[in-house]
């Protein structure tokens, strides 16, 4: 179990001057926009406006506070941190209207024929972790404070601190009673045959 602190991110402007965005993790490490395989970060959006775009890149968006109108290719999506994550390719016109804010999201991308991604909400007590040939890596981002315990050691998570998980790692992960999280999984796509 691998702690990725919010207080070691450093928040970077959007071109537009909307924002700003966080890289949680990159894949590989230290990969720029133009070569990631994967990429999972979080943005705190002050103002609406387009998205940029990312050719080949698939993403993933969950909202961690306020409210945003989602706007992809012409199609409005409302979107809270109760909704389920939008999912929409990154070479598309992407637009987005701040509702109530400020606003913050957690957007994972990945390279489309290389990595997939699947994010969604749980609430978690105990979690059974089981080995994934297919699994690039694992993420679990609590939404509130609380603490979690993988092999015997425990560790007290801030709010914004995410958990990352190698493919191998087993056992069980625990948290506080119903800790409500994002939990991703990052997969590798199969060659064709």
């Amino acid at each position: 179990m691998r702690i990725l602190r919010a207080s070691d991110r450093i928040a970077v402007p959007w071109k537009n001057g909307g924002g700003t965005t966080s890289e949680v993790v990159v894949y590989p490490e230290g990969a720029g926009f133009d070569d990631f395989g994967w990429r999972i970060s979080v943005a705190q959006i002050a103002k609406g406006g387009p998205f940029s775009t990312f050719p080949g890149i698939d993403r993933k968006l969950a909202m961690l506070d306020g409210r945003v109108t989602l706007t992809i290719e012409g199609r409005a999506i409302a979107l809270s941190p109760d909704s389920p994550p939008a999912i929409f390719p990154g070479d598309v016109p992407t637009s987005a209207e701040l509702v109530e804010g400020p606003a913050s999201d957690l957007n994972v991308m990945t390279r489309r024929g290389a990595f997939t991604a699947r994010m969604e909400r749980r609430h978690l007590g105990l979690c059974e972790l089981a080995t994934s040939r297919d699994a690039a890596a694992r993420f679990c981002f609590p939404l509130t404070a609380t603490s979690a315990s993988f092999e015997g050691g425990t560790a007290r998570l801030g709010s914004g601190d995410a958990i990352q998980l190698d493919p191998d790692d087993q056992g069980a992960l625990a948290f506080a009673p119903q800790t409500a999280c994002l939990w991703i999984e990052i997969r590798r796509e199969s060659s064709p045959k």
